[in-house]
Parts: C-alpha cells; structure tokens; sequence
C-alpha cells in the first residue's frame, strides 16, 4: 500500500509524470487523437449521460475492452465482454484471428454486442450493466463473415447487418427479436465499384431514413461512406462524408456515430498508426439536407476533413481528465484492466497471492522452436500508450531450468526484449530480439552481461515513430543501456504492445518464476 500512494502522489503532482497522452487541453478544447492507443474499430453509444466505447481485440484476451465517458474525450477502461473464447483454439495464440470489428448497442434496457471471428463465425454478447458480467453466445459457426451490427426497427423487428472477408458487398439478415438467433440466410444490399473494400457497417434509423456507416477504400488509405434509404432493403444512395483531404490523418474512418443528450453529433473512428495500431479520434458531425458530415468542410466540396483540435462536446458539465490506464502497482486482488495475454489464460500462469503487492508470472513450459515468443501464450501485455513514453518495471527472477528468461518485451511480428536468463553459469541479463519463421528459430541473443542477483529493474524507452531502447539498473538509479535500438513493429492486424512474460523453453515443467513488484508508464 505504501509504494502504491507514494506513486499515486507522483503522477497526481501537476506536470509530473502524468498519462504519456492527454487529449484534454484543459480549456474547453480537446486534442485529437483522444486515444493513442490502438482500440481499433471502435463503436460508440449514448445511455443517459454516460458515454461506453469498445474495439477490436484479435487474439488478446481479455477481449473487447469496455471503456466509459462522461464526454466523449476522457475516457478509461471499466470492463472486457469476455475473459476468453469459448474455444480451444485461442489456448494458443491465434495471430490475427479472434474478435474484429464489434458493434455496441443498447436496446431495451440491455447492452449488445456483436462481433465475428473470421474462422469461427457470429458471436453475441449481453449484459444489464456493462461494468458488470456479459453473457457471451456463439451464434453461427460460419467462415468468412466480419463486422456484424444490429438494428431494431420501430415496429421491434430485428435485422443484422454484415460484409465478408475481402469483400466488396454488404448483407441484410433478419433476426429474432431478441436478437439471439438469424432468421434467414441474408441478402445482399449494396455493392458498388465506387466503394471499394466496403466493410465495418454501423447501423441506424433517424428521421425515416435507414443509415449504414460503412468505411471504403483500405485501412491505411481509406474514407468513411455513408449509405441511406426509406427501404431497409434498399436501393441505397451513397456518400463519402470524411475523407484525408488535406489533412494529415491518413484514412479516417470506421467508427461509431453518437448523439449528446444536447443535440450534438459527434463521430468516433480509427486512424492506421503502423506500429501504434489503430489509433482513435473525435469528430464533430453535422447534418445537411439528410446526410451527416464528419469534420469540417474546408474545400467546400461536401465533404469533411479531420479536425486536429476542436472545442469539447457540449454535454453540460466539467469532467476530470482522465485516460486509459497504464501504470500497475499489483497490489490489489486483480490485474489493472489494461492488461491482455496473448491466448486463453489459465490459473497456472499467474499470482496476486503467492507474494502480496506484487505480480508473480510462472515459467510456463513453452518449447516450440526453444521458446519462439510467438507461440508463447502467457505473454502479458498492453498497448503503447503514446507516440513516446518509458516504462520501468522491477522484478525479482527465479529461474529454475537452464534458458528460462522472464523480462520486458516489446511485441509484434518482430519482437525485442530485455530479460534475466538462468544460464549454466548461472544468471545474466540479456537483450534478445526475434521474428517468426515457418522453418528456423529466429531468435537471437544480442548482448549478454553476467549479473549476481535476480532483483533488478527494467526499462523500456520508446521514441516517438517507434524507436525502442532497453536498459537495467541493480539500484533502480544508475541505468545501462544493453543492445542497440531497434524499432518496433506492429502485429497480425495490431499495433506493437509492450509487457511481461516468463518462460521455460525446456520439454520439462520447472517450478521457475518471476515477482514483479510494479510497471509504471511515464
């Protein structure tokens, strides 16, 4: 508890070491990107006077972060729909496959959520209260489907709408009213050459016309159209409301349209930030003659650009600043909900009780190719947080077995990191990076230095387009640097993560692990 307020003194002192980004400019304006973290395909909804977001998770688990706000700009993590996926597959990760682009709802004093896994098919989510446990439901096993929403009608007639993977069409079902079962095979309605890759539809009715949100054109480079009819059905009209312009936000688009309880329209999409991942940004939206546009008309063409600073929604009040977290002391009965593994957990990876007020990450057995980072599932991760930041984090490594490693590591298709390794001459602390290869173990060990004892502090520095530098302290004072900067590089359809592991790379289980006393972001 002490070293817990000690640091909650630290980063509440004004100017000192607070959240690495901050959108809030504390004058009535914001900054865009509200978030810049990678919460990709994010959707948005208004309940009373409160503001949930979630996104995309892939393959780490916990999935689909829920994030709550009471203005559209300030915003922190308060639940995950689900602690893992009911199948056995994702015990293992599964690169680039788990949850995409869900859709959040909010009807009939519940909350929805729909999303696709592109192997596994449309799955559902429910809950009374979004802080409190979702029932999750595996509706079809279908292959190939992504980006499902719903919509419920006036006359309470369920629909669901959806693209597939890599295609350029979307498709109509109907559904039951409660909106756990399809009722049809679906139609198509709307395919266009004008809207190439048209996919992450968002659903909504408002003054007799039926809207479709769908995004065009590729992530990196991409617009966000939007498609309306009298008709459910059809035929659509089609308009591109945001685009790049002469901005420099590249592809702006898929995201979430929202209403404030005072009228105001506001949209909250993604911009494609390489190893950042997804990043999110805010939209003011106005409506003209029946279509909303995104940003602000600055060519007089019709269409939106993104705004890089603009004044806050008007929702009636003064909020504190807040963001996502980072920082983990470890002294309370669970993880910080920042926190992902990289598959399925299990009981067996991980302690809050073994040693109070600290972390305890176990040396899983994981030999596949000695310890290849990329088949190791206990991974436990978070996202960058900012263009630029440091975490430090101090440790206490037991190995057991001979190559059993446990450190900081920055994660993606390429992967570096700095770990304590129990060698046969007993410990050191290295600098190792590694990629994944079908046929070769590409890990390799960097720099190598002989060290005494296992208690040791580790950090990371990352510069601003993604440079990493890792270095060590025995006294948590004087740091070395080891190894030479590397940059990081995203994942399978996600921005590079930065975290812990612990692994035994032997055939054998070892009785190994590591104490993490705190991880702190700055």
């Amino acid at each position: 508890m002490k070293k817990t307020l000690l640091f909650l003194l630290t980063i509440l002192a004004p100017g000192l070491n607070a959240q690495p980004w901050q959108p809030d400019l504390g004058n009535g304006r914001y900054k865009n990107p509200i978030i810049f973290a990678d919460y990709s395909d994010p959707d948005a909804i208004r309940v009373g006077d409160d503001f949930y977001m979630t996104a995309s998770s892939f393959n780490c688990i916990p999935g689909l972060p829920v994030l709550h706000s009471k203005d559209l700009v300030n915003w922190t993590i308060v639940n995950h729909v689900y602690d893992s996926l009911p199948l056995d597959k994702y015990d293992k990760p599964v690169h680039g496959e788990g949850s995409w682009a869900p859709a959040l709802r909010y009807h009939d004093g519940r909350y929805y959520v729909y999303f696709c896994t592109p192997r596994d098919g449309l799955f559902m989510a429910v809950a009374s209260d979004p802080r409190g446990e979702w029932e999750l439901n595996h509706i079809e096993k279908v292959e190939m489907w992504e980006d499902p929403c719903p919509l419920w009608d006036d006359d309470g007639s369920a629909y669901l709408v959806r693209s597939k993977v890599c295609g350029n069409e979307l498709f109509l079902h109907k559904m039951s009213p409660d909106g756990r079962r399809l009722l049809d095979n679906g139609v198509s309605i709307f395919k266009s050459e004008t809207q190439p890759t048209i996919e992450g539809p968002k659903f909504l009715k408002k003054d007799g016309y039926y809207y479709i949100l769908a995004p065009a054109g590729g992530v990196p480079q991409g617009w966000q159209t939007v498609l309306r009819s009298r008709n459910i059905y059809g035929p659509y009209e089609e308009k591109i409301v945001l685009h790049k312009g002469n901005t420099e936000i590249n592809g702006p688009h898929q995201g979430g349209l929202v209403e404030t309880g005072s009228g105001e329209w506001w949209f909250i999409h993604f911009q494609d930030r390489d190893m950042y991942g997804r990043i999110v940004h805010l939209q003011p939206v106005s409506w003209k003659d029946g279509w909303p546009l995104m940003g602000v008309d600055i060519d007089g063409d019709g269409i939106g650009e993104p705004v890089m600073e603009y004044k806050k929604p008007g929702v009636g009040g003064s909020f504190p600043v807040r963001a996502p977290q980072t920082s983990d002391e470890f002294d309370g009965p669970s993880l910080g909900l920042q926190w992902q593994w990289h598959a399925n957990p299990k009981a067996h990876w991980s302690s809050l009780s073994a040693a109070p007020g600290r972390l305890r990450l176990y040396a899983v057995k994981n030999h596949s190719q000695g310890g290849n980072l990329w088949f190791v599932p206990n991974l436990l991760l978070q996202k960058f947080p900012a263009p630029a930041f440091t975490v430090t984090a101090k440790i206490d490594f037991h190995g057991e077995s001979l190559n059993e490693k446990g450190g900081l590591v920055v994660m993606g298709e390429t992967w570096r990191f700095v770990a304590l390794v129990k060698g046969e001459n007993g410990l050191s602390i290295e600098l190792g990076k590694g990629e994944f290869n079908q046929c070769e173990d590409k890990t390799i060990v960097v720099e190598s230095v002989p060290l005494t004892s296992g208690e040791c502090y580790l950090r990371l520095e990352v510069e601003e387009g993604g440079v990493c530098r890792f270095s060590y302290s025995v006294n948590g004072v004087d740091f070395n640097p080891i190894g030479r900067e590397g940059k990081a590089r995203k994942g399978r359809w996600i921005g590079a993560k930065a975290g812990l592991f612990c692994v035994n790379p032997n055939i054998r289980e070892s009785s190994g692990y590591m104490d993490v006393d705190w991880f702190r972001v700055e």
